[in-house]
């Protein structure tokens, strides 16, 4: 029989030795780690600091490192202090060690040293990860922190609380009790163990009788503490309640506020006892069954809750539902509209008259004259093709403003030349080329929304490179854009190499970076650091071009920019390019705050989030040259923006400090409006039982679009930005407008307006359509365009021989008491990306014109003239077609004269369908068709 080797006596010096190497090693391998977070958080300190925010760099620090040190922390001492206070209370039953075989020799390990160095390395990492864990939660923790005093104006109906008890302070008391909630949970597993293993080897034996009692003191006191948040925690459901979304309405209903709140009071006093029955079975002579007993009171409780709770709801609610549930219905509505703004929304009556004179085009000329006619992704290609020059720039979007041009407010289109560094050629991907020479796009092209060169393409008002424009007062002093939608890379400016700024001629204009922005490279040590988080150590330290005035611009697309300095914001996906009266380009973002705590308010979906809250609190100005980005307050009423202005105080300024020059280029949000008319479409209705009933659901007007593949599919209108006169105003505003239909519906029943300019901003209307009046949709107007005899026919004859007909995107756009419609159709080469407007539809509610452009569909639909598509194919004989309706043939016509004329017409037809000539083979089609009516009035 061996003999058995006692393990702390085996070998200490190699023990120790080993001891060292381990902690050693760790030590190194946290410094390597360690070192390149912090070599991080220096590159970041000195961008932050670049944007004179240095402040907020360190606040965001210590807010976020502060609560991940206060969490990891408090979570190691409860844990590893309690697995002490439990290893003291069983140390006497705790086995002295356990006996394994190493090399064929027994060898005794013992028990608690092994469990407290297992109990010190759970601890630490339960405690890094919760630390982690809460990190990322830091603002939700700071905002309740820094808004504990902020009051609200409005309080919930059900508790009385103020909302910012909702929005500021209730997810933070939900998150601090989840936390003590996975502490108890691992509290009492612990103490289980510790009984497992101090009683497990009499039970093993043969031993334990029912004389002999387990220590079940340790786990007594961690079960009661686990009751008690259990019972904090059943407390704040009662506040969530307030923010349960129900199949009709959101938020407490009958059966909540009568039966399910006061029955889970008394859960939680029924756990309160039980904890007070386990904390007396660990201070007596402690038993199991106790503990039993001690979760009974609840669980009965909790049962009758739910019996009682199933009774009223079934037998007492649903069969006078309305009646139950009418006062919680309105409280609803009244803070749904409330959490959306839907409340500050005015309502108007529109007509929606069907003659011409009803739409009123002489007092109407602003919108008429701004009717947009470039579809955004129609003119995306054609600038595609006209405007890129080089095949690395693209233009990555096309934004909608409104300019001042020759004293007159215009409508325009505008898109920033991008630099592209992916289409670069493949033999000029390199180093030098992508992070010094390569550094920037290029201006801006500025077109109006309904301006057409004669081939059907863009009237640009500014364009080319260098940046060309036709009107005096729009200019560009500061064309180079190093901040934008596509600058995904980090480049070094201010280097002894030149940038290339644009292609001119056989050569490049070259230039070199004059701003102020990006971080200083300075001596050898910071630039060591810099190329070391760059990942360009190979590269930077020893290049040439590359001196201590040299600068780095980082995080260059402007949305990683504004998502590192307020991660807390949430972003539209839209930003758009402004152009100064200095002549600079800066970029618009709208940032929103929102909420999923709003208390009665009901749910829509926002991304991948849930939210029931939503304001557009801030709007973010970055320069494209130079990087600045400045946080505008455009709502202080909000209290979220307003507790986070108290944790950032020099980030946001007030909006009164926004330059006028860009004040003027300000919009009604995007993202906001498509929120507000989906809520709207339900929360329009505020009496109770036409809500309860669903009477008169909305839903946002269909449209015919086009998929990514070119078939046409139905889908959901976008916001449209229009210069316009809103009806009963005086002057045309910059507004965002979308329709409404009814649900399962074609018919129009409403639109909405977004104000964007002057003391209106901010504001909305809506306008309601008269519900005894029928009014076309766009999927009706489209399908009056498809049955359109000669629209269709022409149409037919582009879609064949290598051109296919594009359609963009159909207005809804009041004017006067009437609505009018009006849809571009493009001609697309197949083996050219570049649609060219060929035709312009234009209705009202009972007559549809057209024309080769907008001028004659106007004069079509309002003038009386005869719509024709002859002016495309061949605009000498335009004039052919621009007869008054009812017009007969001259007296002079005679019957051969028309005859001839068809033959001829037929001919031609014959020959230009054989030479593939079907443009003007439709033209002669047309011809013909109108020659046999003009014979046939003529028979008559």
């Amino acid at each position: 029989m061996h003999e058995s080797v006692d393990w702390p006596r085996l070998l200490p010096p190699r023990r120790r030795n080993r001891r060292s190497f381990l902690l050693i090693l760790a030590v190194i391998i946290g410094i390597i780690f360690a070192g390149r977070t912090i070599l991080s958080y220096y590159v970041d300190l000195l961008w932050f600091e670049s944007l004179g925010y240095g402040e907020v760099f360190w606040k965001n620090l210590s807010v976020q490192w502060g609560i991940f040190a206060a969490f990891a922390v408090a979570t190691f001492l409860i844990l590893y202090g309690s697995f002490f206070a439990l290893k003291r209370a069983h140390l006497s039953d705790l086995p002295d060690g356990h006996t394994i075989i190493i090399g064929g020799r027994p060898v005794k390990l013992p028990v608690e040293p092994v469990l407290r160095m297992i109990a010190l390395i759970a601890s630490l990492a339960i405690a890094a990860v919760t630390g982690a864990a809460m990190m990322a939660e830091w603002p939700t923790l700071a905002l309740y922190w820094y808004a504990r005093s902020t009051a609200g104006s409005v309080a919930d109906p059900i508790f009385g609380k103020p909302v910012t008890f909702f929005l500021l302070t209730l997810p933070a008391w939900q998150l601090l009790v989840g936390w003590l909630f996975t502490l108890a949970l691992i509290l009492c597993a612990l103490a289980a163990f510790f009984i497992l293993i101090s009683g497990g080897t009499r039970v093993l034996a043969g031993q334990l009788s029912r004389h002999v009692l387990l220590p079940w003191r340790g786990l007594s006191i961690a079960f009661a503490f686990l009751l008690l948040i259990i019972a904090l925690r059943v407390y704040l459901d009662r506040f969530g309640t307030l923010l349960e979304d129900h199949t009709i309405f959101g938020g407490v209903t009958y059966t909540d506020a009568h039966i399910t709140l006061t029955g889970l009071l008394i859960v939680c006093v029924a756990l309160i006892l039980g904890a007070v029955i386990a904390l007396v079975n660990a201070v007596r002579v402690s038993r199991g069954l106790w503990l039993i007993a001690a979760i009974v009171p609840a669980v009965v409780c909790y049962v009758v809750l739910q019996g009682v709770a199933w009774y009223v709801s079934n037998f007492v609610v649903k069969p006078n539902e309305l009646v139950r549930e009418k006062p919680y219905i309105v409280f609803n509505t009244e803070l749904t509209r409330q959490a959306y703004g839907l409340n500050k929304m005015t309502q108007r009556e529109f007509p929606a008259e069907t003659t011409v004179d009803a739409a009123d085009p002489e007092h109407n000329q602003a919108t008429l004259q701004n009717i947009r006619l470039w579809d955004w992704r129609a003119l995306q290609d054609t600038l595609r093709q006209i405007q890129e020059i080089r095949t690395y720039y693209d233009f990555p979007d096309i934004d909608i403003d409104r300019y001042n041009i020759d004293g007159t407010t215009r409508e325009v289109m505008l898109a920033a030349r991008e630099l592209n560094v992916d289409k670069l050629p493949e033999s000029s991907r390199n180093w030098i080329n992508e992070k010094l020479i390569y550094t920037h796009g290029y201006g801006i092209t500025m077109n109006p929304v309904n301006g057409f060169t004669p081939e059907g393409l863009p009237t640009l008002i500014l364009s080319n490179m260098p940046v060309q424009s036709t009107v005096p007062n729009l200019k560009i002093t500061r064309p180079e854009v190093y901040f934008g939608e596509m600058t995904n890379t980090d480049v070094y400016v201010k280097t002894r190499q030149k940038e290339f700024n644009y292609p001119q001629g056989a050569s490049n204009n070259l230039t070199s970076y004059e701003g102020n922005g990006g971080i200083l490279l300075g001596g050898f040590l910071r630039r060591m650091i810099i190329a070391l988080d760059q990942s360009d150590l190979a590269k930077l330290p020893f290049s040439d071009d590359v001196n201590s005035d040299s600068r780095l611009l980082m995080r260059r697309n402007i949305r990683d920019r504004v998502t590192t300095l307020a991660p807390f914001l949430t972003y539209d996906p839209d930003a758009y390019v402004v152009l100064g009266d200095d002549g600079r380009l800066s970029w618009i973002i709208d940032a929103y705050t929102s909420s999923d705590s709003y208390p009665y308010s009901t749910h829509y979906r926002l991304g991948n989030d849930l939210i029931n809250y939503m304001r557009n609190s801030v709007k973010v100005v970055i320069d494209a040259y130079d990087g600045t980005t400045t946080f505008y307050v455009f709502d202080p009423e909000d209290p979220i923006i307003a507790a986070y202005r108290r944790i950032f105080p020099t980030l946001f300024k007030d909006a009164s400090a926004m330059p006028p020059d860009l004040r003027k280029h300000v919009r009604y949000p995007e993202l906001l409006l498509k929120l507000q008319a989906e809520v709207y479409g339900l929360y329009h209705m505020t009496d109770p039982e036409a809500f309860y009933n669903r009477e008169d659901l909305w839903t946002v007007a269909t449209e015919v679009g086009m998929s990514d593949s070119g078939e046409q599919t139905t889908q959901a209108m976008q916001p449209n930005f229009v210069l316009m006169k809103l009806p009963g105003e005086t002057g045309e505003e910059f507004v965002e407008i979308l329709p409404f239909t009814p649900a399962n519906r074609n018919n129009l029943i409403g639109w909405i307006a977004g104000r964007s300019d002057g003391a209106q901003y901010g504001t909305s209307i809506v306008y309601n359509f008269p519900k005894t009046k029928l009014v076309d949709g766009p999927l009706q107007i489209e399908a009056r365009i498809d049955q359109n005899a000669q629209l269709s026919g022409q149409l037919t004859l582009w879609n064949q021989q290598g051109s296919h007909v594009r359609r963009g995107a159909l207005l809804v756009i009041p004017s006067g008491r009437a609505l009018l419609y009006a849809e571009p159709i493009y001609l697309q080469a197949e083996r050219s990306p570049m649609p060219e407007l060929r035709l312009v539809v234009l209705a009202l509610q009972d007559r549809l014109a057209y024309g080769p452009t907008f001028e004659s569909a106007m004069t079509a639909l309002f003038g009386g003239a005869i719509s024709s598509t002859s002016a495309i194919a061949a605009p000498a004989e335009s004039a052919r077609s621009a007869a008054a309706p009812g017009t007969s043939a001259q007296p002079s016509e005679n019957l051969n004269t028309l005859i001839a004329e068809a033959a001829k017409d037929l001919s031609d037809y014959q020959s230009l369908t054989a030479e593939g000539k079907l443009g003007e083979a439709g033209q002669k089609l047309e011809e013909l068709k109108r020659a046999l009516d003009k014979l046939n009035a003529r028979q008559k």
